[in-house]
């Protein structure tokens, strides 16, 4: 229910900016992505604005559902300010590296990035790799109950304390659910014995897997193509979209897609909270109002583009096993002691907590 919410929400704030604005709402692909004057319809000089924003993520695909959010921030962001905000929109033209635009944010080259949480494990916020543990979620409403809930709003208190306000967290957008992919189906743990699986590096997750029996293995996105394709891994881990986009699926070791869903991925969109603070309660409130409509647009084309991005991998021939058909609750219970030592190691049991307890 949730995830048609998002698709509605996004639509309703585009329908908003037309009564609100008096004007017509323009299309998100049609939004503007480099540093251009706005100019006023009628011939009317554009008055200067008097606050500009470098907006960046990583993806250089202007089809990537990031790309579509940075889009609508600008959009709603220019119009709701009467053209008091310019916003500058880089789509991995910063840099393709996450942790390059975490740099520029510091520095001041960019004031609003996406990136995923992992890179604040390394500056003192170990709290944030609650994000990485899987099977932490059991769908997309179960994941946006809690990002735009309590728990949410806590992981924002935590990070703002840790990071003294350097870091905001002004969104939460979502990268998908994440699935295994490998030379033959994996319906239960059991199945990932001896495997060598390209997982992401956080150690949450290679835990995970290594108690499933699989050899978590270390190989550049680039690279993995060549990797499954080769036999140099056996699988990988991935969502719909990605996978499909890079063909892993018509590889070798990447034909047998197995819906685990053991990870609904979260991305931040992120602001230097002290920079955000100096801002007038005015320009706080355009700047709110554009990452609400951004979030609800991301949100609403990952999850457009899922549907989209598996109907693809069946009609290239991948060999799909539904999540029905995997046993979850085999997964879960090893997922489940991962997340309890990690509760207890890093004091976040009561976020755990809300997180369970949403669930029912």
């Amino acid at each position: 229910m949730r995830r048609i919410l998002s698709t509605l929400m996004a639509a309703s704030l585009a329908a908003s900016m037309l009564v609100g604005c008096g004007g017509s709402a323009a299309g998100t692909t049609g939004a503007k992505t480099e540093t251009q004057a706005a100019a006023q319809s009628g011939g009317e000089k554009a008055a200067a604005p008097e606050l500009s924003l470098i907006i960046a993520s990583n993806q250089t695909d202007p089809k990537n559902p990031y790309s579509y959010g940075l889009d609508k921030f600008k959009e709603v962001a220019e119009e709701v300010s009467g053209g008091k905000i310019e916003v500058t929109v880089h789509k991995g033209t910063l840099g393709e590296n996450e942790s390059e635009l975490v740099e520029k944010l510091t520095m001041g080259a960019a004031d609003m990035v996406v990136s995923s949480p992992g890179f604040m494990t390394a500056i003192g916020v170990p709290e944030i790799d609650i994000f990485s543990l899987e099977y932490l979620f059991d769908s997309f409403d179960h994941w946006e109950t809690c990002l735009d809930g309590d728990f949410g709003n806590a992981m924002r208190d935590i990070v703002k304390e840790k990071t003294g306000n350097q870091f905001r967290i002004m969104g939460y957008w979502s990268s998908s659910v994440r699935d295994v992919y490998a030379k033959q189906a994996v319906t239960k743990p059991d199945d990932l014995k001896g495997l060598s699986i390209r997982t992401q590096s956080s150690s949450v997750q290679q835990d995970f897997f290594k108690n499933c029996g699989a050899i978590p293995t270390t190989v550049a996105w680039g690279e993995l193509y060549q990797a499954l394709q080769q036999g140099v891994v056996d699988g990988a881990e991935n969502d719909y979209t990605n996978l499909t986009q890079k063909e892993h699926h018509k590889t070798p070791n990447g034909k047998y897609i197995s819906e685990t869903h053991h990870d609904y991925t979260t991305r931040l969109f992120l602001m230097d909270g002290n920079k955000y603070d100096k801002l007038t309660d005015e320009q706080k409130g355009w700047i709110d109002k554009a990452v609400e409509a951004a979030t609800a647009e991301e949100r609403a084309i990952t999850y457009k583009m899922y549907d989209e991005s598996k109907e693809k991998a069946k009609a290239d021939g991948a060999v799909i096993t539904e999540h029905a058909d995997i046993d979850i609750d085999a997964f879960k219970n090893i997922a489940v002691s991962i997340q309890d030592s990690f509760a207890e190691s890093t004091g976040m049991q009561e976020q755990l907590d809300m997180i369970r307890k949403a669930a029912k």
